[in-house]
């Protein structure tokens, strides 16, 4: 790093200033600042279990305060990926302890969304559907916080984009769904 940038580490050190906070899944094999090909201080990160961004999570939820409040970051990205373990054992006839207390919540999104995700041809296909799903959920949570909704409230330039990294091929796939302070609908979330 020093030979490409001699002054990289004495910049870091001053200070961070990230435009885009990444909330995403804890997996080793979603290494956030690699997958979107940023430096150290480029990107905040939060990272937990399938990647969720729930209302009673008060890491996760600190982490977006600061990253929206103090850094004032622009952009916040959720993003799953495909062959989540997380999302494969919320919807699972096993047992796994504590962590299904917290994958309740994509059991709960399952059972919501059981009919679109029985039309999909195998449970693999079905799957990787429930992880595109979890990211849209998750938006759609992180846009409803008390956070999010207070810098739009401000005029704050805020957007929460979802996207979904595929492991087999280490391609980014933008989902569709965003919001920001101007377009607080979310496409293609149900109410």
């Amino acid at each position: 790093m020093i030979r490409r940038n001699p002054r990289f580490f004495k910049s870091l050190a001053r200070q961070q200033s990230p435009r885009f906070l990444w909330i995403g899944c804890s997996d080793s094999r979603v290494p956030a600042n690699e997958i979107v090909g940023l430096l150290p201080g480029e990107l905040f990160v939060h990272r937990n279990v399938a990647n969720l961004v729930i209302h009673t999570d008060m890491n996760c939820l600190s982490v977006l305060q600061y990253a929206v409040d103090v850094l004032k970051v622009e952009h916040v990205i959720v993003c799953g990926h495909y062959g989540c373990g997380g999302v494969a054992a919320a919807v699972g006839d096993r047992r796994h302890g504590l962590i299904d207390n917290w994958l309740r919540h994509i059991r709960d999104i399952y059972q919501r969304r059981k009919e679109e995700l029985a039309s999909e041809p195998d449970q693999a296909a079905r799957l990787r559907r429930l992880c595109e799903i979890n990211v849209e959920e998750q938006v759609a949570n992180a846009s409803h916080t008390t956070i999010v909704q207070d810098a739009w409230h401000r005029g704050q330039k805020l957007r929460i984009h979802g996207w979904i990294y595929d492991i087999q091929d280490g391609l980014l796939k933008d989902l569709g769904v965003s919001a920001g302070n101007k377009q607080r609908r979310l496409r293609s979330i149900p109410g």
